[in-house]
């Protein structure tokens, strides 16, 4: 399996965009990348499939176990002509002071070589010390290459190549210099979505050409097959095993048949937060996704339940309010027992009102509350939450109880004027913000909306538990008032 991980000194070094074009360049050659991102990230991963044509992975190793990590890379690297991993912040950073989840503890679980680049603005002789520390710094890390980005031209380029090449022993492996055509529009989440970037395959094509010209894509080939093999590690893992095993008397209803069920999935320009893997789960679990576009498509589709994602919808306000038709109909399908899941951007529009600038708009209204754009993060990073036992879905029950849920968030928003009589919370919150610092997951008949980002793994497969419920609420209501089933 040849693979690298693509590192940096510190964050904001370029090393999104490198990976990006790295991407775009080495399929433009006809080989096959697999794109993989370290830690929590919707918007770098959407960029990085669009450049490779393959769904990008998260590897995230403070909701994963290192055997979850190591299974999920095997099982996407297989049949790959190179694996690709962007890290995320610099590769020694990371939450523990042992490194224990930093970029360079992920490339020594896959024994990958690292690429670091640089952002070299401003620097000659002192690129050296700072090539030779991170070396220093961990023996264990193979430090394989540097691509020096942001140069200021082809006499800085040559400055630092000596430097580099007298001083270390690190061979530069492309140097690019600054170019405004490198530079993707960013807002306050990070990079612009691809899926709104009306010439996103053209921006990407035209980033891979200018990021192909100036690194040695044969190195890079090169240094990625130069990694050892990987350990062979087992590891049940819900998309490759499913289903429990025995003697797990709490997933009976997880045994039952595959009977396909349908799930609305709201995707367009004002959601499209999802993860590669949480779809494949659904899948496994017996969905067929159904998209929805709820700037759109006017009505919602016969569906059996509906998961809206994060993402903008303060970007698209308006359009949402527009599509009057649609809001009611997902309200009215809610009051009626609809199963659904909406996770932030979805929370929001579910919400009476959302405000921005300023500027108030009508949501669909089943929650009770308005949501209130704010200048800075009002949640943001890990969390760790303990259920209620009010979920729709509960992994209370059993022998072996989940005690403790973990995910991520990061909004912007408040949810204001809750109306919190009768009000039912899925989570506890014991790191993070959630909706007041306390609670998260309103649950409203089969709704359940949360700020909290999670990940269907073998810790807390919430999409088989989603579709199992889903598809228990659609056999219900196969059954007429005697409880005799339909023939």
């Amino acid at each position: 399996m040849p693979r690298l991980l693509i590192s940096a000194a510190h964050k904001s070094s370029g090393k999104t965009t490198v990976s990006i074009g790295l991407c775009a360049a080495f399929r433009a050659r006809g080989a096959m990348v697999q794109p993989f991102k370290k830690g929590p990230d919707y918007i770098d991963p959407m960029w990085l499939s669009v450049a490779s044509g393959r769904p990008c992975r998260n590897l995230d190793y403070f909701i994963m176990s290192q055997e979850e990590i190591v299974a999920e890379f095997q099982r996407h690297s297989t049949g790959a002509d190179i694996s690709l991993i962007e890290g995320n912040k610099g590769l020694y950073d990371g939450l523990d002071l042992d490194g224990s989840n930093s970029n360079a503890a992920l490339a020594h679980l896959l024994r990958a070589p690292v690429v670091l680049v640089i952002d070299a603005r401003g620097m000659t002789r002192g690129i050296a010390p700072l090539i030779l520390g991170y070396q220093a710094f961990d023996r264990n890390i193979h430090i394989a290459g540097v691509i020096l980005n942001n140069l200021g031209g082809a006499r800085h380029e040559g400055k630092l190549r000596a430097v580099i090449e007298h001083y270390t022993d690190v061979p530069v492996i492309g140097a690019v210099h600054h170019d405004r055509r490198l530079e993707i529009v960013e807002r306050h989440l990070g990079l612009m979505p691809s899926n709104e970037a009306e010439a996103a395959t053209q921006r990407v094509n035209e980033i891979g050409e200018i990021v192909g010209a100036h690194v040695d894509l044969d190195k890079l080939l090169a240094i990625a097959a130069s990694a050892p093999p990987l350990p062979e590690l087992l590891v049940r893992c819900p998309l490759l095993n499913p289903l429990p095993q025995a003697g797990e008397e709490a997933d009976v209803s997880l045994r039952d048949a595959k009977t396909t069920v349908r799930i609305g999935w709201a995707k367009d320009q004002a959601f499209g937060f999802y993860y590669a893997d949480d779809l494949d789960a659904l899948r496994a679990a017996g969905a067929e996704l159904v998209p929805l576009d709820t700037l759109h498509d006017p009505h919602l589709p016969e569906v059996d339940g509906l998961f809206i994602g994060g993402g903008f919808p303060e970007l698209f306000m308006s359009e949402l309010e527009a599509n009057t038709t649609l809001r009611e109909e997902i309200a009215s399908a809610i009051e009626n027992g609809l199963p659904v899941y909406a996770e932030c951007g979805g929370l929001m529009y579910l919400a009476r009102t959302l405000t921005w600038h300023g500027e108030k708009r009508n949501m669909v209204g089943v929650i009770p509350g308005d949501v209130v754009m704010h200048e800075k993060p009002v949640g943001r990073g890990y969390i760790r939450l303990n259920e209620t036992g009010e979920s729709p879905w509960p992994m209370l029950a059993g022998p072996s109880p989940v005690t403790e849920v973990r995910g991520h968030e990061f909004h912007y928003s408040s949810l204001d004027n809750l109306d919190t009589s009768g009000l039912k919370y899925a989570y506890e919150v014991k790191r993070g913000h959630g909706i007041d610092g306390h609670h998260d997951g309103i649950v409203y008949k089969n709704l359940l909306a949360s700020y909290a980002h999670l990940r269907s793994l073998d810790s807390y497969n919430w999409a088989a538990r989603f579709v199992a419920f889903v598809r228990g609420k659609a056999q219900e209501a196969e059954k007429p008032m005697d409880g005799r089933a339909v023939p």
